[in-house]
């Protein structure tokens, strides 16, 4: 008889988390991850990507089931090529939540992530991409991000820090947008309630599977509410401090195969 999983779900970040720098998966994360899966764990991958931005990644791992994109907005069935739920930023209200914003700290750069399973990452003059691999479309003036429905508004500043910008962000926008930092020059503004923690939630339910039974990795803020929610959470020892304050157990980087690692004290072979 298989003896029951430590753990029934294993929530993964990508960027920082299960990605090396270079965007690929190593060996040995590949194979402690099909170690749980043989035990009867399942694992979902919970990104700030959207969906097609994480449509080819999630090809090569394999991976035909659900993930959790657009920091919780979204929530992709891979098998099918389909988003099951998603909830979009309404545009006029991103508009106002920008405007508030530069009220406060002068110019900042914007972008957006598209709604849907070929929606575009839109970007506007002066925006640097932080992950230079994605693709995405440069745009000629601001009033073209908001020409179709989206799921999110990625921010930068000239100057300020990634923790100074969502500070002021935050205080801006009030009740209007939920604000997270989930990478290096990645601030952005989603529907307001919605996290990571929303969107695994919701997977979950649909998997029937608890939060107790949930073992979840990240290494930025906008990883704290899902490994909040989470059983057990672990942050990637490059974290960011905030999230290593709320994590039950910090592992090694992403370059060290810190999610092999726990995974291999969790599941050993039988």
């Amino acid at each position: 008889m298989r003896a029951t999983p430590a753990y029934a779900l294993i929530a993964t970040d990508l960027d920082g988390t299960l990605l090396r720098g270079d965007d690929s998966v190593s060996d040995r994360s590949r194979a402690a991850l099909a170690r749980a899966a043989r035990a009867g764990a399942r694992h979902l991958v919970v990104t700030g990507r959207p969906a097609p931005r994480v449509r080819p990644l999630l090809a090569e791992l394999g991976c035909t089931g659900l993930a959790v994109c657009g920091q919780g907005a979204q929530v992709y069935d891979a098998g099918s090529d389909r988003l099951l739920w998603s909830q979009r930023l309404d545009r006029e209200l991103a508009e106002t939540a920008l405007g508030k914003i530069e009220a406060e700290l002068g110019q900042v750069y914007a972008a957006v992530d598209q709604d849907g399973v070929d929606g575009l990452t839109l970007i506007e003059p002066g925006y640097v991409m932080p992950h230079p691999t994605l693709p995405a479309v440069r745009v000629e003036r601001r009033d073209d991000l908001w020409r179709a429905p989206i799921s999110k508004v990625l921010l930068r500043h000239a100057t300020l820090s990634d923790d100074e910008l969502a500070a002021v962000a935050r205080a801006a926008v009030d009740s209007l947008a939920t604000v997270t930092m989930s990478g290096p020059g990645t601030v952005e503004l989603q529907p307001c309630g919605v996290t990571k923690a929303s969107g695994l939630a919701l997977a979950a339910e649909w998997l029937g599977i608890a939060a107790a039974q949930a073992l979840a990795f990240g290494d930025m803020p906008n990883d704290i509410p899902m490994l909040a929610w989470a059983g057990h959470g672990v942050a990637m020892a490059d974290a960011h401090p905030e999230l290593k304050a709320v994590a039950d157990e910090v592992t090694m980087s992403n370059e060290d195969d810190g999610i092999a690692v726990v995974l291999e004290r969790l599941f050993p072979e039988r």
